[in-house]
């Protein structure tokens, strides 16, 4: 399971204030936090700062590298701020993300195209927001099958079918986990990803429901996830699931985990 740190993020007041003063020991510290907590992309996000983007995200990517030798998923959908964080970005990062969405498809892909970078592949389109698993798999398959075309591997992709809150329509759940187990049959080596906390909105006790979600997402073949690696909960589940689904050889993870007393709350 690829862990994304999500907590460096411009949406959060705290963040949105270290990023406009500056303070590198609070973004650092941050970065360390979901490093030493089992993140293997640090998530890198300014973006309402309009106007200013292309600069604090560049920013952020060398204040976050400077600390950690994590690479960063650099998260907009602006070229001008990927590419301003990529000129000080060591390693391979990854994208996030592209989407049917004509502008950002025609803005994103000529700087992925050709690359070794981890792309995240966005299941939107102008048509809006996809509600089954036959609208994820359409917008799929023309995603994976473009970016193959210019040059992105397979393993590189991957896909974000959209989680959607069950609070609006009950059925969101389960056309998600259709879709992961969908798309990772009809290409093999594809990986998914998924900001799954969207899943709970407008409903009480939300850490309930994501953690189960994530269960049942890894059953169905999840192996990717933007999360907050502090929730010690939401990692032990992860942990679990993953040794359950029979994704951790010998249990070796689970052991380290327990070793490390991780299981303790």
């Amino acid at each position: 399971m690829i862990i994304v740190g999500e907590l460096i993020n411009a949406s959060r007041k705290k963040i949105a204030a270290a990023i406009e003063s500056q303070d590198t020991e609070a973004i650092q510290t941050i970065a360390k936090d979901q490093h030493e907590n089992g993140a293997n992309y640090i998530d890198v996000n300014a973006g309402v700062f309009v106007g200013k983007e292309p600069e604090y995200l560049q920013w952020l990517t060398s204040t976050v590298q400077a600390t950690v030798d994590t690479p960063c998923c650099i998260d907009s959908p602006d070229p001008k701020a990927i590419e301003a964080a990529l000129t000080v970005h060591n390693g391979t990062p990854m994208i996030n993300s592209i989407s049917l969405e004509k502008e950002r498809y025609e803005a994103l892909l000529p700087i992925v195209a050709g690359t070794d970078f981890k792309v995240v592949a966005l299941c939107m389109s102008d048509k809006g927001m996809p509600k089954t698993t036959d609208e994820r798999m359409g917008i799929a398959e023309e995603l994976i099958n473009n970016l193959v075309k210019n040059n992105v591997p397979v393993e590189n992709i991957y896909v974000d079918p959209l989680v959607q809150p069950i609070s609006t329509n009950v059925t969101f759940g389960v056309e998600f986990l259709n879709s992961i187990e969908r798309i990772i049959k009809t290409f093999p080596g594809i990986h998914t990803v998924c900001g799954l906390s969207n899943i709970s909105f407008g409903l009480p006790e939300r850490k309930f429901l994501n953690q189960t979600f994530m269960v049942m997402a890894i059953a169905r073949g999840l192996d990717g996830a933007i999360v907050d690696p502090l929730d010690k909960k939401m990692m032990a589940n992860i942990v679990a699931a993953e040794a359950l689904a029979g994704n951790d050889e010998w249990c070796s993870a689970y052991l380290e985990a327990y070793r490390e007393k991780k299981f303790e709350f």
